[in-house]
């Protein structure tokens, strides 16, 4: 059979108009690429298991401890809060899996370190971060870990009670929300 010049050989393939949503994929993409930039300014050894395999996105780590981060994100905001899916394909995260879990609030560009002993067996985790820019205490549970990017400089691992009570990493240029230092 032979082929008619005038006609391609295969269907064009759709185009990526900007402006548009990326898909679920090439954002989670996107937010590990920030993760990565955020913990590589603040001077964090980091590695990327090869594949995807495993049940966490990088090894975050500041002199010999490495922890297991899985990165999460979400950009929709329900009834106040924000939500982000604390499972993997198919169970909630456990301390045999990962360490922590990074969650980025898109719009907001604030992020959560939250130790996976704080959530651990959730399918979800809701983020009321708007509260405080009203003026209103936040009712949300995770508000301690906004930006504790200190949790990764513990010698131990971190837990519900390991919330810092003098500042972890003084060289840090930012403090998360219970930072003495604040």
């Amino acid at each position: 059979m032979r082929r008619n010049p005038d006609k391609p050989s295969r269907k064009p393939r759709p185009s990526r108009k900007i402006g548009h949503h990326p898909s679920r994929k090439r954002l989670g993409e996107a937010i590990e690429a920030a993760f990565l930039a955020r913990v590589s300014a603040f001077n964090f050894d980091v590695a990327r298991p090869w594949g995807e395999c495993n049940p966490f996105d990088f090894l975050v780590g500041l002199g010999p401890r490495f922890w297991r981060v899985q990165v999460k994100c979400t950009q929709r905001l329900a009834e106040g809060r924000y939500r982000v899916k604390a499972t993997g394909w198919r169970d909630s995260y456990t301390p045999d899996d990962i360490d922590f879990i990074a969650a980025h609030i898109v719009p907001e560009n604030i992020w959560y370190i939250i130790p996976i002993e704080s959530c651990a067996y959730k399918k979800g985790l809701r983020f009321y971060p708007l509260a405080q820019a009203k003026g209103r205490k936040s009712k949300g549970q995770y508000e301690n870990y906004r930006e504790a990017w200190c949790l990764l400089t513990a010698g131990k691992r971190a837990g519900k009670t390991t919330l810092p009570k003098k500042c972890r990493c003084p060289q840090l240029p930012i403090r998360c929300a219970t930072c003495p230092k604040q």
